[in-house]
């Protein structure tokens, strides 16, 4: 009972830090509109793909998270990474010349 017991404690915890390990990368999934006068969307898919469109312009790419507060992408050949704060509805991205850009969730529709 004992062994039982500490092998369906470790099956536990391993669930618990894999689901806390992909928190951002689930919460990052999905459209996201700017903030900004500027008409700016960025969209992050399972796959590591990404897209931002402006202007009515899009440039593909591909993104994954460094832990939970960086984002790596790169768009044309560019890698740029940016520090990030995320929820389920805003994502903020601050690029290393300390600019930010906020960005709220998109619905579907």
């Amino acid at each position: 009972m004992n062994a039982t017991f500490k092998i369906m404690l470790v099956a536990w915890v391993a669930v618990l830090l894999a689901a806390c390990g992909s928190r951002p990368q689930s919460l990052i999934l999905g459209k996201w509109q700017a903030e900004s006068a500027v008409k700016l969307t960025a969209e992050f898919n399972e796959d590591g793909t990404a897209s931002i469109t402006m202007f009515g312009q899009t440039l593909r790419g591909t993104y994954k998270l460094n832990g939970e507060d960086e984002l790596e992408w790169t768009m044309g050949g560019k890698t740029t990474k940016a520090k990030i704060k995320l929820t389920e509805t805003d994502l903020e991205l601050t690029d290393t010349s300390n600019r930010t850009i906020i960005y709220r969730r998109k619905g579907d529709g």
